[in-house]
């Protein structure tokens, strides 16, 4: 079996780096201490951003602080994207969807605009001890010596008493909600003539000068959105380079905790992970995730319902711990999919071709942009990658005439 210190490390580069960066560099360091979010500029027109998740919302804060008139566009009837809370499963807040802080505890502070490295919410350093390995036959205790290894190079955080979803609400989106229109899924973009053409599905038009598309990698590998002019080769070769697997979280409940701090298993594609949701949260319900991203959750899927895809992991449970899966499970669960939820189509990005990642980022014709984790550079698969991306093709949009 190929060691799990290993596939951490190789994770955790592809956290922080992603994209063919010096690898002995933090990241964090290139970050400015505080975004950019008022910027001079001669731009008159109007802005279209279609999204209203992490990305889509830090480029409106830029916009609405430089007097500029733009909507947002969002397909569903609520703003967050794959950031989503769960306020009433647990009696802490549950994270349904990005979940940790896969940086410095500062960076908050960096994205926010608050002063100093210790940030206003309270954090918890995410180093768990209490490691287990489970590959469908044997279970068995990560060796303390890997797990130490490992946090010389990991280290990463998670909100105690709040989530990335309030994080986002109280910081970007309070200052723009007002011009999101919900429930309009775009389906055609055409920016061959002076002015951008947005459609959507209910076949309402939205012209605007400049386009900013910070909808999920999955939705552009779909082809759910026409591009008129078609995108060039290259930009469709590098879209389709990513690695983008389905996935879903699942959160169950007990009365006690009979499970360790994470349970990790090998997966071909992908990752499968149970995690004591309630780690260092000083809280009373005891609460085990699963995160099942790729190979597992494709097997997953085959099994049908929800209900079913609960039973299989009861049962996993039960079999690794000797029936107290079963014997202490209160019936409550909560199972988030977001890899067969149409307007994400998946989960986080994982890899792509380095070499075409110039394409991904390439704007059409300087009219319409994109920004999101995947377009995060250095920063992407993270929150603090689609804010940072946001922001910056916000004011790369201003600045180019």
């Amino acid at each position: 079996m190929k060691s799990f210190l290993v596939i951490l490390l190789i994770a955790s580069l592809l956290i922080v780096v992603g994209c063919g960066s010096d690898l002995l560099k933090d990241p964090y360091y290139s970050i400015p201490k505080k975004l950019t979010t008022n910027v001079a500029h001669n731009f008159k027109g109007k802005v279209i951003i279609i999204g209203a998740g992490a990305a889509g919302l830090s480029a409106a804060n830029v916009l609405e602080n430089s007097n500029v008139d733009y909507k947002i566009l969002e397909a569903t009837d609520r703003y967050g994207g794959r950031i989503k809370m769960n306020d009433s499963f647990a009696d802490f807040p549950i994270d349904l969807g990005a979940e940790w802080i896969h940086n410095k505890k500062a960076i908050l502070n960096r994205l926010n605009g608050k002063d100093g490295n210790e940030p206003s919410e309270d954090v918890i350093l995410y180093q768990p001890r209490d490691i287990y390995l489970w590959d469908g036959e044997t279970y068995s205790e990560m060796p303390k010596g890997e797990v130490d290894e490992m946090y010389t190079v990991l280290k990463e955080y998670k909100f105690k008493n709040a989530t990335w979803y309030q994080f986002i609400d109280n910081y970007f989106a309070q200052n723009v909600k007002q011009n999101i229109v919900y429930n309009s899924p775009v389906i055609s973009i055409n920016y061959e003539g002076n002015q951008v053409v947005v459609t959507t599905k209910n076949g309402e038009k939205h012209t605007a000068d400049k386009v900013i598309i910070t909808v999920s990698i999955g939705v552009l590998k779909s082809n759910a959105i026409a591009f008129e002019p078609a995108l060039p080769a290259k930009k469709i070769a590098a879209i389709n380079s990513v690695v983008f697997p389905r996935g879903f979280k699942l959160f169950l409940k007990f009365s006690e905790k009979f499970y360790p701090d994470m349970i990790m298993s090998e997966t071909e594609v992908g990752e499968k992970t149970y995690y004591d949701v309630a780690y260092h949260k000083d809280k009373d319900n005891h609460i085990l995730g699963l995160l099942s991203t790729g190979t597992t959750a494709e097997a997953y899927y085959k099994l049908g319902s929800k209900e079913e895809i609960v039973a299989a992991v009861l049962k996993e449970l039960d079999i690794i711990f000797e029936g107290k899966a079963s014997q202490y499970y209160s019936g409550t669960y909560v199972l988030k999919d977001w890899g067969r939820q149409a307007f994400t189509l998946g989960t986080w990005t994982e890899g792509f071709d380095e070499d075409l990642y110039d394409s991904l980022l390439q704007s059409l014709d300087n009219k319409v942009y994109f920004a999101g984790e995947t377009f995060g550079g250095v920063y992407n698969s993270t929150v603090h990658g689609a804010i940072i991306s946001g922001n910056k093709q916000a004011i790369e949009m201003l600045k180019n005439r």
